[in-house]
Formats: C-alpha cells, sequence, structure tokens
C-alpha cells in the first residue's frame, strides 16, 4: 500500500520546486566520517525546524536502508506499529519501503503491521524529503510508537537491534522528534538539555525517566527510548550534539516555544 503526503504544502511546500530549494538550504554542513546508527532530529513546520533537521542529517552518515521511528500524535493504530509495504509519495518523488526488513521487524514481539497509526501522522513523513534528498536511493521501514512502558520499550528496542544483527543489515535509525511544548524560552532550554544529556550518555531508561519526573513535552520520547536501547545494542560508542532552537528564535515570541534539538549518535 502506497502512503500519499498528508501535511504537503502545511508543514513543507507542497511543489517539487519549492521543496527543493528549501532543502538545498537548510541540508548544509560536513558528513560524518563513520557510519550513523541512529540520527535524531525535530518534525515541525521547516520555518521552524527545518534548520536543525538540515543540520542534523547533513552531518549524518546514514545507511541507504534506514528505520524511521516516530511518536503517534493521532492515538489511532497499533503501539508499535509497522508500515509494511509499498512506497511513501514526496512532492516530486517517493521513497519506497524496505518490505523484506519491515516483515521481519513486524513480526517482532510487541510490534504490528498497521496503516492507521501513520494515515495522518506528520512526524515521519516530515522529515523524509530531507532524508530523500540526503540519501538518494534510500529505503525506509516506518515504524510509529506509542508503547507507553519503558520496559516494553527496552525490549523492542534491544529485540530489534538483535534482528538488524541476525539479518547482517546495514542500517541506520531515523527519530523524530521535537521536544518542550509551549513553555516560556529559558525553562524549556534547561528542561530540553536534561533531556539530552541522557542521549548524549547513551541512557534510554534514564531519558524516559528524566522526561516523566520532570514533565518533559518531548512528544517522541517513546521512540527515542525504543532507538536509542536499539542504538546501544548494537554497538553504538560515540554522541554528538548537533544544534538546539526554538519556535520563539524564528518568530521572535519566547513565552510559550517548542523546542527542537539534533543528536548524531555512531
Amino acid at each position: 500500500m502506497d502512503r500519499e503526503p498528508f501535511v504537503a504544502g502545511q508543514f513543507y511546500p507542497g511543489s517539487a520546486a519549492a521543496l527543493d530549494e528549501k532543502l538545498s538550504g537548510y541540508l548544509q554542513g560536513e558528513q560524518a566520517g563513520v557510519r550513523t546508527l541512529l540520527a535524531m532530529v525535530p518534525h515541525a513546520g521547516y520555518p521552524f525546524s527545518g534548520s536543525v533537521a538540515g543540520k542534523g542529517l547533513a552531518r549524518s552518515n546514514l545507511a541507504e536502508r534506514i528505520i524511521l521511528l516516530g511518536p503517534n500524535h493521532t492515538g489511532r493504530g497499533q503501539r508499535i506499529a509497522v508500515w509494511r509495504d509499498g512506497r511513501w509519495i514526496l512532492p516530486g518523488s517517493e521513497v519506497p519501503v524496505d518490505e523484506d526488513t519491515a516483515s521481519a521487524i513486524g513480526k517482532l514481539p510487541g510490534y504490528s503491521f498497521d496503516y492507521q497509526a501513520h494515515l495522518s501522522e506528520h512526524s515521519l513523513e516530515v522529515v523524509l524529503p530531507f532524508l530523500a534528498r540526503a540519501v538518494p536511493g534510500c529505503r525506509i521501514v516506518p515504524i510509529a510508537v506509542a508503547e507507553p512502558d519503558p520496559q516494553v520499550l527496552m525490549q523492542a528496542g534491544e529485540d530489534l537491534a538483535r534482528t538488524v544483527k541476525d539479518l547482517a543489515l546495514d542500517v541506520s535509525l531515523g527519530v523524530s522528534t521535537d521536544m518542550s511544548h509551549f513553555v516560556p524560552q529559558e525553562h524549556a532550554k534547561r528542561l530540553d538539555h536534561m533531556a539530552i544529556e541522557r542521549i548524549l550518555d547513551l541512557d534510554p531508561l534514564g531519558l524516559h525517566q528524566v522526561v516523566r519526573q520532570n514533565r518533559i513535552s518531548m512528544c517522541g520520547v517513546m521512540p527515542m527510548t525504543l532507538g536509542l536501547a536499539c542504538a546501544r545494542e548494537l554497538g553504538a560508542k560515540s554522541t554528538e550534539f548537533i544544534d538546539y532552537a526554538t519556535s520563539g528564535d524564528a518568530i521572535g515570541d519566547y513565552s510559550q516555544v517548542v523546542g527542537y534539538a539534533g543528536v548524531v549518535v555512531s
């Protein structure tokens, strides 16, 4: 089943030419020399988070096979929902789903084959044009994550890593998340850097804990917990903080901001 774009013309340009122009401006920076196991980038409208996402993915050295993990804002579908086949359509291009890898992942405990979690969800779609431009010929396994239990997320991440190893796949993870939502600028920065510190320490349970204990409204804490557990099981050794910004930086209103961060794990 193909997935048609849901937020083209809203979160990002709806025409191929305008989208290409924006991506050229955002994807700036020197690519890392080592393989990126995980890249965490934001998914807001491009005028707000495009610069952070572009810097993060320009720095990343991603495999052509990318497992995409994002939050489920709609509440529809299964808790760990795998899109199993077809193509994801973008303005002027398309990205194929890696059906063999998706089929293996969707059979893991806790995972489900499910389209409903993805049809009206923007978190992966907004990141995908960057990936299509940064990694020509990439194939994806889109996964929407709404599992609240940190132990289930840890197990799901470790199971995912073992599957990647068993299949001898060259894979990178892309995690889509924004940080704090609708709090004052300095409050957002303080809270978000608490979460970022746990990510930089490769501490998925610590990330989940600090977000919950401090009520940090990081929408992608669940996919990031799963993804970080997977990356650690795959042998992640280093992390790099790329950038941080807020919606206030874009519009000049710092009273109620959303935070955006980029991190690369190798």
